[in-house]
C-alpha cells in the first residue's frame, strides 16, 4: 500500500526473491509519494543526494549537493522503470479498508474501486503526506486563499499579495526564502523558533560527476556521509555533546539577523535536536528583509481577512499558506486497518503507536509497516531505515514460502519486551529530556517516533527474521493451527 520510496523498494525486493503475485496500490495517479506531493518552491531534501538513494541503485549525476524535489521525483520514477516494476502499480487505488478475516486467513483489502484479496499486506504510506490542516476557528469561511504547503496553489499567483503563513518548520524554512521577493507583506506566524545549521549545498559540476562515475567511487562517498551522520548521532542519545552543533546555529543566527528583537523572537529555548534539525543559509535573510514580519506567536482565530494572534493582535492578508506539517504518531490510514480481533490500528494503538522493530504488531498477522513507530532517525537517510526493514520483511515471507506458515503473528510479550528497551533507552535522549514538544511526542507525551540507537544496530536488529518471536502456523481446511 504506496508507491513512494518504501513501495517501490519493496515491489523491487520482492521480485528478486521470487514473489510474482504482488499489486502495489497507490492512490494518486504516479508514484513518488512524499516527493511526488511537496512541490512548493524550494522543496528539497536535507541529506546529502549520495546518501539520500537506494544503496544497490546509485546516482553520480545528482545536479547538487542536496538534491531538490523535481530530481529526487526523477530519480525514484527512473528506479521503478530500471527495476521493471512499474507493472505492479495499481494508480487510483485508494485504499478505503484492510480488514484481516480471520477464517480464510487472508487479507481483504478495498479501494474504490475494487477489492483485493492478500495473503500478506505491506503499509508502506510513510508519515510526511498526509496534511495536518489546523482547526482554527473562521478557517474555513476565510475569503481569501487558503492552502497547505504539500498541497501547493501553483495557479495562485502570490506576486503584490499580502501572505500569512502558520508554521514555520521544515517546509517553511524552504519555501519562505523563495516566496518573499515576490509578496507585497509576509506575515509568519511562529509559535515555537527552530534551531536552523547553514546549509552547505553547491552545484555538482560534470567534473565532480565524472569523477562519482568511477568504480566504486559513489560508494566511498555514501560510505563517507554515513559516518560522519552516525558521528552527528551520537548526540542525540547523549545531548551534553548537542553543545558544539548548537553553538554553530547560534553563530549562524547571530551572522544572518542584525536586529536584536528579530534574533530574540528567532532563538529557541530547548537543546538542538529536540525538534527536527533543520537545513538552510537562506532562511534568516529572507526574514529579517523589510516585507516581512515575525510574529511569535500561534492563531487564535481568523475572522473575515483577519488573522487574530494569540496575543490579541491582528494582521490583514488574502493569502494563508499552512506550513503545519504532517501526521505522524497519528497516521489515518491506523483507522483503516482492522486487526484479527475487529479493532482498528487507531483503536489498539490508542494514541501511542508501538510495534515490534517498528515493523510486526501483535493482532495484526500477515501484516508489516514500513517506517512504523519507534524507527525515524534524526541523523540520517531514511532510506537506510527502509531498506532496512524490507530486509526482514522479505526474510519473513521467504522463511512463510520455505517452512509454508500460512499465518506470522508476532507474540505479544515479544513486542512489549521490545517496546519496554526502546522506552528506556529513549529516557536519556535529546528528543526526550531537550525541553520542547515536537512531532516526536504522541497524543498521550510518549516518543513514539525516534529510534534510540545508531544506524548500524537497526541493521544488526533487522537483518534476520526472528521466527522464535512468533506464533506461526499453517492452514487445514480454511482456518490457521499450530
Amino acid at each position: 500500500m504506496g508507491a513512494g520510496i518504501s513501495g517501490i523498494c519493496a515491489a523491487i525486493r520482492l521480485r528478486e526473491r521470487g514473489f510474482d503475485d504482488i499489486v502495489v496500490l497507490e492512490k494518486a495517479d504516479r508514484l513518488g509519494g512524499t516527493w511526488r506531493d511537496n512541490t512548493y518552491p524550494g522543496c528539497a531534501c536535507d541529506v546529502p543526494s549520495a546518501l539520500y538513494s537506494y544503496s544497490f541503485a546509485g546516482k553520480s549525476n545528482w545536479s547538487r549537493f542536496f538534491a531538490r524535489q523535481p530530481e529526487i521525483l526523477q530519480y525514484i520514477d527512473g528506479v521503478a522503470k530500471r527495476f521493471g516494476v512499474m507493472d505492479r502499480i495499481r494508480f487510483g487505488e485508494c485504499v478505503e479498508t484492510t480488514n484481516w478475516n480471520e477464517d480464510a486467513g487472508h487479507w481483504v483489502v478495498r479501494t474504490q474501486n475494487r477489492t483485493y484479496i492478500a495473503r500478506f499486506v505491506i503499509s508502506c504510506g510513510g508519515y510526511l503526506h498526509e496534511p495536518k490542516i489546523p482547526k482554527l476557528p473562521g478557517l474555513t469561511e476565510f475569503s481569501g486563499t487558503v492552502f497547505h504547503s504539500s498541497r501547493w496553489r501553483h495557479d495562485h499567483e502570490l506576486r503584490g499579495r499580502k501572505v500569512a503563513v502558520i508554521g514555520t518548520g521544515a517546509s517553511a524554512i524552504q519555501f519562505v526564502p523563495q516566496i518573499q521577493p515576490r509578496v507585497q507583506k509576509l506575515y509568519l506566524y511562529q509559535r515555537t523558533p527552530q534551531w536552523i545549521l547553514p546549509k552547505l549545498d553547491a552545484p555538482i559540476g560534470r567534473v565532480a560527476q565524472g569523477a562519482l562515475a568511477l568504480p566504486g567511487a559513489k560508494q566511498l562517498l555514501r560510505n563517507f556521509l554515513h559516518r560522519k551522520f552516525e558521528e552527528f548521532g551520537v548526540a542525540f542519545r547523549h545531548p551534553e555533546h548537542m553543545k558544539k552543533a548548537q553553538s554553530v546555529a547560534l553563530r549562524h543566527l547571530e551572522r544572518s539577523v542584525q536586529d536584536p528583537e528579530l534574533r530574540a523572537k528567532l532563538t529557541p529555548k530547548y537543546v538542538l535536536g529536540c525538534k527536527r534539525v533543520l537545513l538552510s543559509s537562506d532562511y534568516y535573510p529572507a526574514v529579517a528583509k523589510p516585507n516581512v514580519e515575525v510574529l511569535a506567536t500561534g492563531v487564535r482565530a481568523i475572522r473575515g481577512t483577519s488573522l487574530i494572534g494569540e496575543n490579541g493582535e491582528a494582521r490583514e492578508a488574502d493569502t494563508i499558506i499552512l506550513g503545519t506539517g504532517f501526521y505522524v504518531t497519528d497516521p489515518p490510514i491506523a483507522a483503516q486497518i482492522r486487526g484479527a480481533d475487529g479493532r482498528s490500528l487507531a483503536e489498539v494503538w490508542a494514541g501511542s503507536p508501538q510495534a515490534y522493530r517498528g515493523t510486526t504488531i501483535a493482532g495484526f498477522p500477515n501484516a508489516f509497516m514500513v517506517l512504523g513507530p519507534n524507527l525515524a532517525i534524526g541523523h540520517n537517510s531514511a532510506f537506510l531505515v527502509i531498506e532496512a526493514q524490507l530486509d526482514y520483511i522479505v526474510d519473513a515471507l521467504c522463511t512463510a514460502r520455505r517452512e509454508r506458515l500460512t499465518r506470522i503473528e508476532v507474540r505479544r510479550d515479544a513486542q512489549a519486551g521490545y517496546n519496554r528497551r526502546v522506552q528506556r533507552a529513549l529516557a536519556g535522549t535529546v528528543w526526550n529530556t531537550g525541553g520542547c514538544s515536537s512531532y516526536y511526542l504522541d497524543a498521550n507525551g510518549k516518543n513514539s517516533t525516534t529510534f534510540p540507537w545508531s544506524t548500524a544496530r537497526m541493521q544488526q536488529i533487522l537483518h534476520r527474521f526472528d521466527l522464535e518471536n512468533y506464533h506461526a502456523a499453517v492452514t487445514s481446511n480454511g482456518r490457521a493451527h499450530g
